[in-house]
């Protein structure tokens, strides 16, 4: 784990923090709604002000965020105050610096941080605004950092109140020596209601000078400041009272010329030389109204369309009972985005949100859900029957020819219904609902509609209890590897093995992968269980090269996720490293579908391990799209052929034509081929026919634990000599 640096100015900044008065039990609330904003912004479960002490860091404020570790070696927050810009971790797990934090492996689970300093007048770090999430966010935009700097000027604000506040308990010098540092406009008031100093700000924010203003009656620059609270405040006897500042949510200032301005002022009151003195904190309130408006906007309503985004939606789905919610996804419409770019695909999503909009009632609502989806909630209509119509009128202003740069352009749409009372009542579920009815619409021809039934919401709940069976899994160790031998078809001899994932259910037996690999897949433990795989699997190579076979090679399948974040090549590297193994010894298995997902990723990384003289295969050779160009591009040592290749092509002349033809391609771009399947003495026979090099399957022998595995190699020698 990387603790974070100590800072140059360590000494300074603790004792700039400490003129704040603030600790983990002394949190500041005026900040409580702008950590709540942040949590609307960025459509995340948590946000802070996390303030940065010697050795602990403290909470000023925070939304969503459970007990966890406060101290300062495995913060986040730690480490973000050590930069200029908005520190952002896309996903911990996969993160050099935060992998083995105790923050991401336990119960906090975080996955996701940005975080950016909040500083003190002085430059000071002080701590920082930060948002979280224990899913991992793979973009994190240059307009989203933004937002979050614009939210930590909001911070800063509300944290330099609280300096002068603390100043104010300490006498009208100390106050005036902290009000030349602030940014803010700052005025002490005697007893009479004259100003009895000024900093330069508080009079530039009233276009005067401190000279004019100090000795002025306070009406000068607050005209009904009689009426509120602060003159109440300074007519009763401050030595009797609270002397935390009190916040006048709002008021009119008067500018040199006349005009209103929107101000806040907060005040501190202290007794000196027997009389009551008054310090007040004045901010001009017309920049934090604009950034207000930005943030509400940002908040609530979809940057491209201008439509309601998912968190305005879902506060309008509330107020409707009965309604018709409809998801609307747009099928075709991420091809579209990657092959005419950026700015096309935001033109399409205009001309669609107009339509739509077009397309229901002025009370209805329409809103932008997600990159190609879109929401309808129909008040009042609690009908099937109405709420299909209205989806066929939606999915049919989708399919209307549209124009972008000339050129005429075509989508389709499914959609998914839910009604409310019918399907639930909190908006959250109605939403839900209405998402997984569009799952299945999906599986439709386009241009059709499913509506919502509650079984789909019982198979989503079983997804999230075998989720959480499978975190068990791995706590438990119930993951195994078992181990199915290869051999070479000339002469039967051992050439290696693959490592098979198996789960052993406590209650269900032993799991195959087709029991929980794609929902394994899917989840946070990929990467964690696929970097155990490599571990285990190069021990046990090891092991047999000593035992069975000085060549033997190991056999390893990859998860897509473990190419994510760049840490692949150092893994395998330090697991053959760990165990003696050379590069030779240890083959990894990719399939051509998983590649295509992101080829721009998977090519580089292949060929820095193909230098490392890690061998490469591509596992169900065929199955998949493209795979004579990637035979070509790919750096492969190996590939293996479907079990349902070689089973037809035993029966069929035409399939047999097909394998023998990619066994001859293969070797002609000097690849070893590896028949999978053959569990009979003829498939054997035959697949040494049709040329290829290597086989594995039932015949040879059975995926069994490591344990029994130099046995059954040993019963397959055995079996081979006494056939000589």
């Amino acid at each position: 784990m990387h603790c974070p640096p100590a800072l140059p100015d360590e000494p300074e900044r603790l004792q700039a923090l400490a003129e704040y008065g603030l600790n983990s039990s002394c949190p500041l609330p005026s900040l409580d709604p702008v950590v709540e904003i942040a949590v609307r912004i960025f459509d995340v479960p948590a946000a802070a002000v996390n303030l940065v002490g010697r050795d602990e860091v403290f909470f000023a404020a925070s939304s969503g965020v459970g007990e966890c570790d406060m101290a300062r070696d495995v913060s986040f927050c730690a480490h973000a105050i050590t930069q200029e810009e908005v520190m952002v971790v896309e996903d911990a797990r996969i993160d050099s610096r935060f992998h083995d934090n105790p923050l991401v492996t336990g119960p906090a689970q975080i996955r996701f941080y940005a975080g950016v300093p909040v500083r003190s007048p002085s430059g000071h770090a002080l701590g920082a605004l930060c948002v979280i999430d224990s899913k991992p966010h793979f973009s994190f935009s240059n307009e989203e950092r933004a937002r979050l700097k614009d939210l930590a000027e909001l911070v800063s604000d509300r944290l330099e109140l609280r300096r002068l506040e603390v100043a104010g308990q300490h006498g009208l010098r100390r106050f005036e020596r902290m009000a030349l540092a602030t940014p803010n406009g700052v005025l002490c008031i005697n007893g009479s209601g004259m100003i009895s100093a000024a900093n330069p700000a508080a009079a530039q924010m009233f276009g005067h000078s401190v000279n004019y203003i100090v000795g002025k009656p306070l009406e000068t620059i607050l005209p009904a400041w009689k009426a509120s609270k602060i003159a109440l405040r300074l007519t009763q006897d401050a030595a009797n009272q609270d002397t935390a500042t009190v916040v006048e949510d709002e008021m009119i200032g008067r500018y040199a010329d006349g005009k209103n301005i929107p101000i806040e002022v907060a005040w501190t009151a202290w007794m000196e030389d027997e009389q009551p003195n008054l310090g007040l904190v004045i901010r001009d309130l017309r920049d934090q109204h604009r950034r207000e408006d930005e943030l509400y906007r940002a908040a609530n309503f979809d940057r491209v369309t201008a439509l309601p985004n998912l968190n305005y939606f879902r506060e309008g789905v509330a107020q409707e009972r009965p309604a018709a919610i409809l998801s609307l996804g747009l099928s075709g419409y991420h091809d579209l985005n990657d092959a005419l770019g950026i700015q096309a695909g935001e033109e399409v999503l205009q001309q669609i949100a107009e339509r739509l909009c077009q397309g229901v009632r002025a009370t209805d609502m329409v809103a932008r859900t997600g990159s190609g989806e879109f929401g309808i909630c129909l008040g009042g209509v609690g009908d099937p029957l109405r709420a299909r119509d209205a989806a066929a009128t939606a999915m049919a202003a989708v399919a209307q020819p549209l124009v972008v740069d000339g050129s005429e352009l075509r989508l389709q749409a499914h959609c998914g219904i839910a009604l409310c009372p019918s399907h639930g009542s909190d908006a959250g579920e109605l939403i839900g609902n209405a998402n997984m009815a569009l799952q299945e619409a999906r599986k439709l021809e386009a241009g059709e509609a499913f509506l919502f039934v509650p079984a789909l919401r019982m198979q989503a709940v079983a997804r999230r209890m075998f989720d959480a069976e499978l975190h068990q899994a791995v706590e438990r160790n119930e993951l195994q590897l078992y181990f199915q031998p290869q051999v070479r078809l000339s002469d039967g001899a051992l050439t290696g093995a693959e490592a098979l994932l198996r789960w052993n259910h406590p209650e269900r037996g032993v799991l195959l992968p087709a029991a929980f690999l794609t929902a394994l897949e899917a989840s946070p433990l990929a990467v964690p269980v696929g970097n155990w795989i490599i571990d285990t699997a190069c021990r046990n190579a090891a092991q047999w090269r000593k035992e069975l076979s000085p060549d033997f090679r190991m056999s390893i399948n990859l998860f897509s996720a473990q190419f994510r974040g760049g840490r692949l090549r150092s893994v395998v590297n330090d697991a053959m490293a760990r165990y003696g193994l050379p590069g030779s010894a240890i083959e990894l298995e990719i399939t051509e579908t998983t590649v295509l997902n992101d080829e721009a990723l998977f090519l580089p990384l292949l060929e820095g391990l193909s230098e490392d003289g890690v061998q490469l295969a591509f596992d169900d050779f065929g199955t998949g799209f493209a795979s004579l160009s990637l035979l070509a591009r790919y750096p492969l040592t190996h590939v293996k052929i479907d079990k349902s290749f070689i089973q037809r092509a035993f029966v069929s002349e035409r399939d047999r034509a097909i394998v023998a033809a990619m066994t001859d391609l293969a070797h002609r771009l000097q690849l070893q081929v590896i028949a999978e399947g053959v569990e009979s003495q003829p498939f054997f026979d035959f697949c040494r026919e049709i040329g290829c090099d290597e086989a594995q399957g039932f015949l040879i022998g059975r995926p069994v634990a490591a344990a029994r595995f130099g046995t059954a190699c040993k019963r397959w020698l055995g079996q081979l000599a006494r056939q000589a």
